[in-house]
């Protein structure tokens, strides 16, 4: 058996922005050795794959990932790969599932257990946690970020309130994570317990970061009305730790907010003017995913999933509730940015629930008003997850045209009604935002797949198709690479990618899974 792989005859890119050029690309013990025109002609006993009219890329690095605990799954998933994506960025918008202890892990899986692949959060710090994925096998490589509302949740419960000492508890626990191996850290500054936080207490685990070298990355406070301040807040907070800043899933949601991605664009081109390491990553969808309650404003979530379930049960919270909700500030929830009629529940305790929107099953209970129908709905699951219509297709364009922004899927677990970017995302762009809508170029887009994600999170080797590195390839049939699913059925198989290379393994062979977890733990 060799240990040699030849992809003979594609147009190669190399990930760094440059056209695609005819070439062989030869990959021996793991590493790229050669990238050249004939070059296959000096290799024997070599596996040789024709790539012939097939465009080879680097393989895919997904920015922004919720892939945290799928390696923990019984059988092994491909759902990355079929998609050319040999590594993911996991831990993001504030969630880790480490460090945990007992008391954390079930106010985790209280709120957030769709997350978790509907397994139980394992107690333990960083290091273990990476061991643990790293003994299960991940399907393709994944690097991880400490999650700041674990951070929180474990230094000081579910309160608002911060504890004496709970910031350098956190500290401390941010530093245990960055020396296991975390690639940085990330918020969800409108996810509980994160959007609770101040500008200090965020200064202040990136000053850690910073002294590791890490990557700061955000789902800011703001992603519509205010996301002028919300970018300013997320450029101070790296800049206080001399930190690279990733701005999570770059979007202008709501309505009345359709139009800003141009504010957005200028507020992350002045942070890099400025000195500040600044870059985005985007999913091309109009709709985004995210929990229910996300639709509740912050307060409700205040002492956790227990403690809201029983405020919800009083009607006059509930129209104490609703008026802050409708109101629509920072710290409101995004009940204001959309219509019941645009909420789809894609995961809830009740079946019957997913798949229907708020609008629909408040009418099917009575008529129901909808906000009534959306506290009930998250009373009987804190947990439950929605697909929720925010963006407009002139933003989502301008957002993807831009230099500074990459590709980040934003999947959750491969489980029940997902959004359809867990199964689709790179295809999609590649298929409809390069081929058929020409909002970019070929290179352009596999850059944003690549380099401009890898470099960001410090991934050395990956994300260039270059000698000397890393042998993660994905070779694609441009003329038919897409992705059908949409948000009622999104659980297509992706057409167009060819084969993917993990560690120089080929791991998909025709469009087709072989069934071995080649991936590694990339630690920092």
């Amino acid at each position: 058996m060799t240990d040699t792989l030849v992809l003979r005859g594609g147009t190669v890119f190399d990930g760094l922005g440059s056209p695609g050029v005819v070439a062989d690309v030869v990959i021996a013990d793991g590493v790229i050795r050669a990238v050249a025109p004939g070059a296959a002609a000096h290799e024997t006993g070599a596996r040789v794959v024709d790539c012939a009219g097939l465009y080879v890329a680097p393989g895919f690095v997904d920015a922004h990932s919720h892939s945290d605990m799928v390696p923990l799954m019984a059988d092994a998933q491909p759902f990355k790969l079929l998609q050319g994506v040999t590594t993911e960025v996991a831990g993001n918008c504030g969630f880790s599932f480490a460090p945990l202890d007992e008391t954390s892990a079930a106010v985790v899986d209280a709120m957030y257990g769709e997350l978790a692949c509907a397994i139980p959060s394992p107690p333990g710090s960083f290091a273990a946690f990476l061991d643990l994925v790293e003994r299960h096998g991940p399907t393709n490589h994944l690097a991880y970020l400490v999650g700041h509302h674990t951070l929180r949740l474990t230094a000081n419960g579910a309160g608002d309130e911060l504890r004496p000492g709970a910031v350098e508890r956190m500290q401390a626990l941010a530093a245990e994570a960055f020396e296991a191996g975390a690639v940085g850290f990330s918020t969800g500054l409108i996810y509980p317990p994160g959007c609770f936080a101040d500008l200090a207490e965020l200064e202040a685990i990136a000053r850690v970061a910073g002294a590791y070298g890490r990557t700061y990355a955000t789902h800011m406070r703001d992603e519509g009305r205010h996301v002028e301040e919300a970018i300013d807040e997320a450029v101070a907070v790296a800049r206080a730790g001399g930190v690279r800043l990733q701005i999570s899933h770059c979007k202008a949601a709501g309505r009345a907010n359709h139009g800003k991605s141009a504010a957005l664009l200028e507020r992350i081109e002045r942070a890099r003017l400025a000195g500040v390491d600044a870059m985005g990553d985007q999913y091309p969808y109009l709709a985004g995913g995210t929990v229910l309650l996300a639709l509740l404003p912050n307060r409700a979530a205040e002492g956790g999933a227990a403690a809201m379930t029983a405020r919800l049960a009083d009607p006059a919270y509930r129209v104490a509730l609703r008026a802050d909700a409708e109101r629509g500030d920072p710290g409101d929830g995004m009940w204001a940015a959309t219509t019941p009629a645009q909420v789809i529940v894609t995961g809830h305790r009740d079946p019957a629930a997913v798949g229907r929107t708020v609008a629909d099953l408040a009418a099917a209970d009575d008529g129901t008003d909808p906000f009534d129908t959306l506290c009930d709905l998250v009373a009987a699951d804190p947990a439950a997850m929605i697909v929720i219509e925010m963006m407009a297709e002139p933003d989502v364009r301008a957002i993807m045209a831009s230099p500074l922004v990459g590709i980040g899927s934003d999947n959750g677990p491969p489980l029940g009604l997902q959004h359809p970017r867990t199964y689709g995302c790179f295809p999609r762009v590649l298929g409809t935002y390069v081929r058929e809508r020409r909002v970019l170029r070929w290179e352009e887009a596999i850059r944003k797949a690549t380099s401009l994600i890898a470099r960001q999170f410090g991934l050395a080797g990956r994300g260039v198709l270059l000698p000397g590195a890393h042998g993660d390839v994905t070779v694609f049939d441009p003329e038919r690479i897409g992705h059908a699913g949409t948000y009622t059925d999104p659980a297509v198989t992706p057409e167009g990618i060819e084969t993917v290379v993990l560690g120089g393994r080929v791991v998909v062979d025709g469009g087709t899974f072989g069934g071995e977890r080649a991936g590694r733990v990339l630690r920092a």
